[in-house]
């Protein structure tokens, strides 16, 4: 069955230090390496037991299309039916094109582009590769989150070039977020991130699965990453969110340990 336009379908990562990152997230997660040789230019796929997680790039030496050289980051990749007419689409609404549509062998198309508030999301048109394996457990994806300095002009860009469904879960002077999706069905959030310096560009994160936020937590430590906040209890799981060796942010969240509140 094919996902919707809009749904989060892969992530992948952008390392500075290859190997170093590698050692990480297996000690981490556990995840297998399967590297896809020089045709994809070594891009390796990303294992979690049996479930296909995403990717994984050395990206050391590389630049920005915007220059500056290619940061450590975790990437998010968003389904579209039609890449050309989507990423079109995006410019049109006010975001920028920094990868033009591109052929992944017989797995899909992709493109880049900026939002107007300045995160990265690329666009995914499948071929033989639809997505990640969805299972929701340990080590794999498990929910996708936008954190921008400018709510509604991130609502407005998901809700036109994507076709986001937008439910406000909250919208108070502390706190706005809001869902693709209702309760149930939803696959991505966005958030409004005030605190975000001048300097710091909006962003996607993501958030993966563990048995344990505080054991994970102390876990990311002794591997030479760093928690920045939590582990705090969300009625999602208990979240916490940490920085790897090369200083890129990503989430853990015990869906087991959730408030239910």
């Amino acid at each position: 069955m094919s996902n919707k336009v809009g749904t989060p379908v892969w992530v992948d990562y952008g390392s500075n230090n290859f190997q170093a990152c590698t050692d990480f997230y297996q000690q981490l997660f556990g995840w297998r390496f399967e590297d896809l040789g020089a045709e994809f230019n070594s891009y390796n796929l990303v294992h979690c037991g049996d479930a296909l997680v995403g990717g994984l790039m050395d990206v050391s030496g590389m630049e920005c299309p915007t220059g500056g050289p290619v940061p450590s980051e975790w990437g998010v990749f968003l389904h579209v039916e039609d890449l050309a007419a989507r990423t079109a689409k995006a410019k049109a609404a006010g975001g920028e094109v920094a990868m033009e549509d591109m052929a992944v062998g017989d797995s899909g198309t992709w493109s880049l582009v900026v939002d107007p508030t300045g995160a990265p999301i690329s666009l995914w048109q499948p071929k033989e590769l639809e997505s990640y394996d969805v299972v929701g457990a340990p080590g794999t994806p498990v929910w996708f989150e936008l954190m921008t300095k400018d709510f509604d002009a991130a609502v407005a860009f998901y809700r036109e070039v994507f076709d986001f469904d937008i439910h406000m879960m909250s919208d108070t002077d502390e706190f706005r977020y809001a869902s693709n999706g209702d309760m149930e069905n939803a696959t991505a959030g966005i958030c409004y991130a005030p605190w975000l310096g001048e300097n710091d560009n909006s962003y996607w994160r993501v958030y993966f699965g563990v048995d344990g936020a505080d054991a994970a937590a102390e876990k990311v430590a002794s591997l030479g990453g760093k928690v920045t906040d939590g582990p705090e209890d969300s009625p999602f799981g208990r979240i916490v969110t940490v920085l790897d060796r090369e200083g890129a942010t990503f989430q853990l969240c015990s869906m087991s340990e959730a408030t239910g509140e």
